[in-house]
């Protein structure tokens, strides 16, 4: 992500390598809780990944520090706003999680600390999670008079299945990384030392793959999972044909019969 790592006030950007960066959330005087300007930076740095992927072939999002991931919406900014205002900030808000939705580059969330309300909307948005198993998840909004709005009565059912998003969500009660694994919403529990190092190995084996067939199929889950099957298996065929007429196509098939590691060009 060099020559990415623009000025955001609320992110920290870091290039591992020329195919996969570091997104923080970095706010963490706040305990990186999501107030407008954040909203602003994810939804620009992740919808100038989408129009320009550049080198970058997976991305891990994870927050600043050990205590918290994301800690929800920054409910002092919203202290005593307008409900004009607040309609205005929730658009952005909106617009974020299309953005983390959207993006054709795989992100994996590393969630290392509390990840409530909007912060486990932002999670909920990546291709999957690790976790540190000091996390903690919550969509904690019916407590507050409101509701997810953020993707959360859409994301969370699509993981951990109807009854117990409904259970979770009616509650607003907090549940652990563990509880979360066990019910579909995170991959896999480590320790905090080892959460980052375990995200960028996997980060790393997704970079070494061809990025035209990983950015092809994340498009192809996430639309087919809104069809019925014949048609996912249509779009599926569509994602697919796009791949044959590429060179990666063909370098992966002579890598493979020349016994090596194939050089994928994203082209």
């Amino acid at each position: 992500m060099a020559g990415r790592a623009q000025e955001f006030a609320t992110l920290s950007i870091e290039s591992v390598d020329e195919h996969v960066a570091i997104v923080r959330l970095n706010r963490p005087d706040a305990s990186n809780a999501l107030n407008t300007q954040m909203g602003r930076d994810l939804v620009r740095c992740f919808e100038d990944v989408a129009l320009d992927p550049q080198n970058l072939r997976c991305i891990v999002l994870t927050g600043t520090g050990d205590k918290a991931f994301c800690a929800g919406g920054d409910l002092k900014e919203r202290r005593g706003i307008t409900d004009e205002a607040w309609t205005r900030q929730h658009v952005i808000f909106e617009r974020m999680v299309r953005a983390l939705i959207d993006c054709p580059v795989p992100i994996i969330g590393a969630v290392n600390g509390a990840a409530y309300g909007g912060g486990c909307e932002i999670a909920g948005a990546c291709d999957f999670l690790y976790a540190a198993d000091s996390a903690r998840f919550a969509l904690t909004e019916v407590t507050l008079g409101i509701m997810p709005g953020g993707g959360g009565t859409q994301t969370l059912p699509r993981a951990v299945g109807e009854r117990r998003a409904k259970e979770l969500i009616l509650t607003g009660k907090p549940f652990t990384a563990t509880q979360a694994r066990d019910w579909g919403l995170v991959n896999e529990v480590f320790p905090l030392s080892e959460l980052l190092r375990e995200a960028l190995a996997t980060a790393a084996r997704i970079a070494r793959n061809a990025p035209i067939s990983t950015r092809q199929v994340k498009q192809a889950v996430n639309y087919g999972l809104n069809m019925d099957l014949a048609s996912g298996m249509m779009f599926e065929i569509e994602a697919y044909n796009r791949m044959v007429p590429t060179e990666d196509r063909r370098e992966g098939i002579r890598a493979f019969n020349e016994k090596r590691k194939p050089v994928f060009l994203g082209r």
